[in-house]
């Protein structure tokens, strides 16, 4: 069962482009978006296990003979497959009708599941080296994605893209190298232990210093966030949501924050490092977004201050700050994929993105405007929206800890946040109706479907949030905070 989240994704890529050639457009919607809700409605019925178990541990077999292959289930990562197949699914629902005037679908399908499936294996595999192998053939396939329109902004982007992401898998498979080298081991279980028994502080510093370079270019943390503003802009809106919503968070902070807690262990000087670089993300990042007239620069340097809020609660480290980063992590994949795909929804309306040349769209397209609002105001953080909760237990957590700088400046961050995307709002949506968009109409059924159902989402888990709460961040966070002691219960 647990699996099917890689094979069912690469088995539906490999045939995609077959497919392709017998029906360019129905059966690979059909395929793709039926594999995804599978994926969804599984993670589901993984819940009652992890409830019941606390982990699951499952070895490949082939013909009947066991292969060195294993993957290791817990609540953190079933949260993270949770998160990744509900916005995936979104974003597939949005591409039926977006991808009409690209063409090419199964291969865009199947790029897409390619990336997934490979989201998929690094949450779910317990060895340093598998998390390399699937981060990069996540990110082979996202290259190609942010190039799919050929365009040349598109292609300078992705080769951008592509370059400093190089770079970021040179720094972790280097300090993986290393760590091998020292404990002889790449499972997570026998690296912990193995660290435990040696005294190479200065060498596994190093270790952790290249960990820290390599993911947080991958999480587009300040000061490694120079690809993003760049990618996000020029890429289709599909993979614009996906990037900010879930790559960036799971080949950047999942990984960072599973081998530092499970394998590592996150000391106090480490925490306060992580705190420093995700409050200088959550501030500076909020100030560049302020100046952006592109809809998807804005978003993507508000995707930059964001991931500081999740690094700031999961490196503060206590039970509280980890929840409320784990929580800020789904809020922000879901109301960060809607604000994406809105946009994409705003280009495909007008054909621009540009916020000086729009206005009044409000009256015109009121499905949009109104999906639009909600996302932003539960990025803002305001109340009852999802993003409201995670928001207000992350500067709870960092009251408690005493670190009331560091709350001041989440809260201001947050004002400057509501301010920019009123800005959107505004300058988009409300005013009188422009001459040249007199004839605009709604986005096509599917587009408006997913950001409905994003929209929604926002709006009851927020209200919800109690058995939202119990249901995922709790085991999530958990699983998270046991560190080391979990991967050792694995017994592998």
């Amino acid at each position: 069962m647990v699996f099917s989240f890689i094979v069912i994704p690469l088995l539906v890529a490999a045939f995609l482009p077959l497919i392709g050639k017998i029906s360019k457009k129905l059966l690979p919607d059909v395929l793709t978006n039926a594999a995804l809700a599978f994926l969804l409605f599984n993670s589901i019925l993984l819940v009652k296990p992890i409830f019941t178990n606390g982990f699951i541990i499952q070895n490949l077999s082939w013909l009947g003979e066991k292969v060195n292959l294993q993957i290791a289930l817990d609540g953190f990562s079933l949260f993270m497959l949770f998160t990744i197949s509900l916005v995936s699914l979104c974003v597939s629902l949005f591409s039926i009708d977006y991808l009409e005037h690209y063409g090419h679908k199964a291969n865009f399908y199947a790029l897409f599941l390619v990336m997934i499936a490979a989201m998929n294996g690094l949450v779910l595999v317990p060895d340093l080296f598998s998390v390399y192998l699937f981060m990069e053939v996540a990110a082979v396939a996202s290259y190609a994605l942010v190039a799919f329109g050929l365009g040349s902004d598109e292609l300078e982007a992705s080769y951008k893209y592509l370059m400093l992401s190089v770079v970021a898998s040179a720094f972790v498979l280097l300090s993986i190298t290393v760590i091998f080298g020292l404990t002889g081991n790449l499972s997570f279980q026998a690296v912990a232990q193995g660290l435990q028994d040696l005294n190479a502080r200065i060498v596994l510093g190093v270790c952790v210093a290249f960990f820290i370079m390599g993911f947080g270019l991958k999480a587009a943390l300040i000061p490694f966030h120079a690809w993003l503003p760049d990618a996000h802009p020029s890429a289709p809106a599909p993979i614009s949501a996906m990037l900010s919503g879930l790559l960036i968070k799971v080949s950047g902070i999942y990984a960072l924050f599973r081998i530092l807690y499970s394998v590592i262990g996150l000391s106090p000087a480490l925490s306060r490092l992580l705190m420093a670089l995700g409050i200088i993300s959550v501030l500076v990042a909020a100030l560049l977004a302020l100046g952006q007239k592109d809809i998807k620069r804005m978003l993507a340097y508000s995707s930059i201050s964001q991931v500081g809020y999740i690094v700031l609660g999961l490196a503060l480290g206590t039970p509280l700050g980890i929840a409320g980063g784990l929580f800020h992590l789904f809020n922000h994949a879901t109301a960060k994929g809607l604000l994406f795909l809105n946009s994409g929804s705003i280009q495909h309306i007008t054909g621009t993105r540009n916020l000086d040349e729009l206005g009044g769209l409000g009256k015109k397209v009121p499905i949009t405007s109104g999906t639009n609002l909600v996302g932003a105001l539960s990025i803002a953080g305001v109340p009852p929206l999802a993003g409201f909760w995670s928001k207000l237990i992350i500067i709870i957590a960092l009251v408690q800890a005493k670190a009331f700088g560091y709350a001041l400046v989440a809260i201001l961050a947050s004002i400057l946040t509501l301010w920019y995307y009123l800005l959107i709002q505004r300058k988009a949506f409300f005013g009188q109706v422009r001459e040249k968009w007199q004839q605009v109409r709604e986005a096509p059924f599917w587009m408006s479907a997913a950001n409905i159902i994003l929209a929604l989402i926002c709006l009851l888990v927020g209200i919800f949030f109690t058995p939202v709460y119990k249901t995922w961040i709790s085991p999530a966070a958990e699983a998270l905070a046991r560190g080391i002691h979990q991967v050792l219960m694995w017994g592998l």
